[in-house]
């Protein structure tokens, strides 16, 4: 499809303003605005509507991968009933939350079991519009919300193919137990995954760095079947004098041939996006993930599909799109790094 990759983006294209359609893009991207459990900063349903209007200024070219747009990339609008359940989500599990965790009354327990409800259909959805795509053929890419959204990806995914491993990125393991009653938390999203998706037979879990001892516990309980690289590992081999391109290389070799990478922004520093939901100090820069996927990439591995969640604009200030910013030129390097790994783009040496 003709248009010119060095001008500016024109009003009214889709994202990266680019002017695909879904049916001829390779890479199709899935807004979730989805954030019900978060427990701590909000924000995050917006993050998709805020990296979507931040990838317009997004240079196209790109010094890691050569013309990823090339292949096509579009994303879906967002969602009536995600919208929707996401507004009666929210103010329900607010009372929750209030409640520290006790199902003080029948009204909470009830609001529980609603906000329960509705994350089982935002599961179904994902699933289904995720399906969809795989059966098209397409590269399927989730952008929430909060880090709850890829399940029904997940279980999608499980269905075509019979194993894969993840990459997460995060400050946190995410293996909580229905944290504060909430079955589909953004604090158990890996809990669930490893307990309910054998298909998944790998967790490599990378800049860790908030973590309660059940986590750790559980994490140690499944064996080789997660490996976590703890910000303090990382750093402290870096303090010891080992060049980072090592720990990348133990990292990958983790990972087994089909891999989809899961990234909550609260893995990086959280100067890159400061108004995530659960910020930590410490953290990954956005170079340490590019070296990452591109050793996954240039190991001969695949990656399947990528979500990108928790990414939170300023809610105090509609002018700040820092959050936004970021996020959407790592979603750029997400994607450029996965067509690679599929021979739909070229790796630039």
């Amino acid at each position: 499809m003709p248009f010119d990759a060095n001008a500016p983006a024109r009003k009214g294209s889709g994202v990266f303003g680019l002017p695909y359609t879904e049916g001829d893009a390779a890479v199709v991207l899935i807004p979730v605005p989805w954030e019900a459990t978060t427990s701590y900063g909000g924000g995050a349903s917006s993050g998709p509507r805020a990296i979507r209007a931040a990838s317009a200024q997004v240079d196209l070219f790109d010094l890691d991968v050569e013309k990823p747009y090339s292949a096509g990339l579009y994303m879906t609008p967002e969602a009536a009933e995600i919208l929707e359940a996401n507004a009666e989500g929210k103010a329900l599990a607010a009372t929750v939350i209030e409640a520290g965790g006790t199902l003080a009354s029948p009204e909470i327990e009830r609001a529980l079991a609603r906000v329960n409800a509705l994350s089982e259909r935002v599961n179904t959805w994902v699933h289904t519009e995720t399906a969809r795509l795989l059966n098209l053929g397409k590269i399927v890419g989730l952008v929430g919300g909060d880090h709850s959204v890829p399940y029904g990806a997940f279980t999608a995914l499980a269905a075509v193919c019979p194993s894969f491993g993840i990459l997460h990125f995060d400050a946190h393991s995410d293996t909580r137990r229905a944290y504060e009653g909430f079955v589909h938390s953004h604090a158990s999203i890996l809990f669930n995954v490893l307990e309910t998706i054998p298909q998944v037979s790998k967790v490599v879990q990378v800049g860790i760095r908030d973590v309660c001892e059940e986590e750790m516990d559980y994490c140690a309980s499944r064996g080789s079947r997660v490996r976590m690289f703890t910000d303090r590992e990382l750093v402290m081999r870096r303090h010891a004098g080992e060049p980072f391109a090592k720990s990348v290389q133990d990292i990958v070799r983790e990972l087994p041939n089909e891999v989809w990478v899961s990234f909550d922004i609260d893995g990086l520093d959280p100067r890159f996006c400061p108004h995530t939901g659960t910020p930590v100090p410490g953290g990954l820069d956005t170079h340490d993930v590019v070296a990452i996927l591109r050793g996954v990439v240039t190991s001969g591995r695949r990656i399947v599909g990528f979500d990108l969640n928790e990414v939170a604009p300023n809610q105090a200030d509609e002018s700040d799109e820092w959050d936004g910013n970021v996020g959407a030129r790592m979603l750029y390097k997400l994607i450029g790094f996965t067509l690679a790994s599929q021979g739909k783009a070229k790796l630039r040496l």
